[in-house]
């Protein structure tokens, strides 16, 4: 038996289940022990449901259920908890909603599980998707597996951390600035944030409904356009689900770049990066342009707004969504209080962490009488104008390359104090979740101390197999996602 099953692609793990050289519970048993080996340091999981997952795995074993003929058939994958599951917590890393547990699935559980997949279990998350390195949980911090002492990035830094650690094999994320595609350019994975309706959002606990996006981690392209085609497709349960998405095929993603124009927007990437970061992209670029793609120096010049604009957009939607938390609607309620007024106090102090707290006060204040005008409709004004950006941009380029993140993983409590620097850690993201583009961050090289950087290909809407096709041929050439974290080195 393959000593690394735990790292097997999905495909692979298809294809060994088909020619009967491995079971199920082979494979879903390689990733439990893992998790019993490693996430009591790594701590992935808010709730790992091994036993369960390997029940559901006999079941394929024994041909019992119909979907052991599916594309992900015993494929343990993992899901950020705040995406809805039936019968299993989905807390968001928030006291609030401790104990909330759905009587139904999100639209892309249900179609992974009707494609053979195995929910091996629940990520952990900065609280209901705020924040850039997992740190914010109501619960724990979630490491990094490639160094203990870093972070994982954020908000999903459960799901990536989990896929890195092989503790799953492929992983669902959420995506409103970036939380699918800096912790992948932290762990040294594939992350997609899909173009805005291409995945239903039914299920996905809300935090700024213009902006959230459930993405994929994964650990090769192959595995990260076939979770894609399974969740993606019009779904009547989400009014914002588009009729205009399609499957990606393998076999378009696997031609070369010749012809392949992408846009570098250069003075955008001036101020702020790390030079080990700046190194690896120009290394990326150089490799792309071997293959047979051109680079092309462009301007975006409305991009240097993308972070004010964003933090006044996603906070008033996230302020707004929130409210609903109120101990009398949704959420736990304070067991001791005077009256009306002071239940409701003392609820949302309980309930909410300080990241949220404070986010909901700025959303508040951006949406209140008297500033409206001022703030949260001029960063409206403002996010279309980076929309025009993209879209004048892609009338010269087929794609966008950028540095996923400025710096590479960074150690726990190093922005904690100062929120604005850990905004700025998303800086590179953000503009693709205003202007409702697909994006894909991929494993672009490893900094002096051996710390993963991504870079990311981003496209018009819909274009997800262009930028599947880019990631996929830089990896083919470069192979640095077929390197692992040593984590029985560090535990030792």
């Amino acid at each position: 038996m393959n000593e690394d099953i735990h790292y097997l692609p999905a495909h692979s793990i298809r294809e060994l289940l088909k020619s009967r050289n491995i079971g199920a519970e082979d494979v879903v048993g390689a990733s439990a022990r893992r998790i019993g080996k490693f996430d009591c340091r790594v701590r992935a999981y808010l709730s790992a449901i091994t036993e369960q997952a390997i029940s559901a795995a006999r079941a394929i074993d024994r041909g019992s259920v119909s979907a052991s003929d599916g594309l992900l058939s015993g494929v343990p994958v993992a899901v950020k908890n705040n995406i809805c599951t039936k019968g299993i917590e989905t807390n968001c890393a928030s006291r609030i909603l401790e104990g909330y547990i759905p009587p139904y699935d999100s639209t892309a559980v249900q179609r992974l599980k009707a494609a053979g997949a195995i929910l091996i279990g629940k990520t952990n998350l900065d609280e209901f998707g705020m924040g850039s390195s997992t740190e914010n949980s109501a619960f724990f911090p979630t490491r990094n597996p490639w160094n203990l002492d870093k972070v994982p990035g954020g908000s999903s830094g459960g799901s990536a951390a989990a896929v890195s650690a092989g503790m799953a094999t492929v992983a669902l994320g959420s995506d409103t600035g970036g939380s699918v595609r800096q912790p992948a350019g932290f762990t040294n994975l594939f992350g997609l944030k899909p173009t805005y309706g291409a995945v239903s959002r039914y299920g996905l606990v809300a935090f700024a409904s213009s902006l959230d996006q459930i993405g994929i981690f994964s650990r090769d392209i192959e595995d990260c356009a076939t979770v894609f085609n399974l969740i993606s497709g019009y779904d009547p349960m989400d009014s914002t689900s588009s009729t205009l998405t399609r499957p990606v095929s393998m076999e378009e993603i696997k031609k070369g770049l010749d012809g392949v124009k992408f846009g570098i927007p250069e003075s955008f990437l001036e101020e702020g990066v790390n030079e080990e970061v700046s190194s690896c992209f120009e290394k990326a670029v150089s490799a792309l342009e071997s293959l047979g793609a051109r680079a092309e120096r462009i301007e975006l010049p409305n991009l240097k707004y993308s972070v004010a604009s964003y933090y006044l957009v996603a906070n008033a939607e996230a302020s707004s969504n929130l409210a609903r938390y109120d101990g009398i609607r949704y959420g736990k309620r304070a067991a001791h209080y005077s009256d009306i007024s002071d239940m409701y106090d003392k609820t949302r102090t309980e309930g909410f962490g300080r990241e949220v707290k404070r986010r909901i006060m700025l959303g508040t204040y951006a949406l209140s009488s008297g500033y409206y005008d001022e703030y949260y409709l001029r960063a409206q004004k403002v996010r279309t104008l980076i929309k025009a950006d993209f879209e004048a941009a892609f009338k010269k380029v087929n794609a966008v390359l950028m540095p996923t993140s400025p710096t590479p993983p960074f150690g726990f409590g190093e922005k904690l104090v100062d929120p604005l620097s850990m905004y700025l850690s998303d800086i590179f993201t953000l503009a693709v979740n205003l202007s409702g583009i697909p994006s894909i961050s991929f494993p672009s090289g490893f900094s002096a101390e051996g710390l993963p950087v991504g870079t990311q290909a981003i496209g018009p809407s819909f274009s997800e197999e262009l930028i599947f096709r880019i990631a996929y041929n830089f990896s083919e050439k470069c192979g640095f996602h077929n390197k692992r974290p040593e984590l029985e080195k560090q535990f030792k």
